[in-house]
């Protein structure tokens, strides 16, 4: 699966099995903002959404942004992946 940073529309996005796969973004002042995630549901349970969110945050990391996760399911995913916790804005 290739995952491109689409800046035009701010999203990350991929082309997989029932349509396109997004992560929409927002950025602001050295942040990235993570809004939404959404998976086709032809294509969910194989790991897109996983495929997603890693991507976005190896792409903040190399770019010095800091995150800011307003997507519940990306929030819960950095739960679970401490190693990228430390990209998490932690106040305001």
């Amino acid at each position: 699966m290739d995952v491109i940073d689409n800046e035009k529309d701010s999203r990350y996005e991929a082309e997989v099995q029932g349509g396109r796969a997004f992560i929409d973004y927002r950025l602001n002042e050295g942040r990235i903002v993570l809004v939404h995630t959404e998976v086709p549901k032809a294509a969910e349970g194989h790991g897109i959404g996983d495929a997603l969110v890693r991507f976005a945050l190896d792409d903040a990391r190399a770019r010095g942004l800091e995150v800011v996760p307003r997507c519940p399911f990306i929030a819960q995913w950095i739960e679970r992946h401490p190693e990228y916790a430390d990209l998490v804005r932690s106040s305001g």
